[in-house]
């Protein structure tokens, strides 16, 4: 990994931190797998911090842009799933 998570002034440390394992869930969907219900709390929370459409889509933008993984396909993948599973991107 070189390069840096979408960070915002305003956010507490604890805030960063779980920002950080969201991306972190993203990263692994897309280098192996991780489990939906962890994912989906991961995104619940997330949603807290982040609780506008146009900040959400700016902060998973701008780490789309850094990484090249796209939490909006995650997120989305997870969603249409019937069941608890893994989620995994192939690229």
């Amino acid at each position: 990994m070189n390069y840096s998570y979408p960070m915002d002034s305003g956010w507490s440390t604890e805030e960063i931190i779980d920002v950080i394992k969201f991306f972190e869930f993203v990263e692994k969907a897309y280098e192996g797998k991780v489990q939906k219900e962890q994912f989906m709390g991961s995104y619940r929370r997330f949603k807290q911090i982040v609780p506008g459409k146009a900040d959400e889509k700016r902060i998973t933008d701008e780490f789309q842009e850094n990484s090249g993984y796209s939490a909006y396909l995650v997120i989305k993948k997870a969603k249409e799933m019937t069941t608890d599973g893994y989620i995994s991107i192939k690229v």
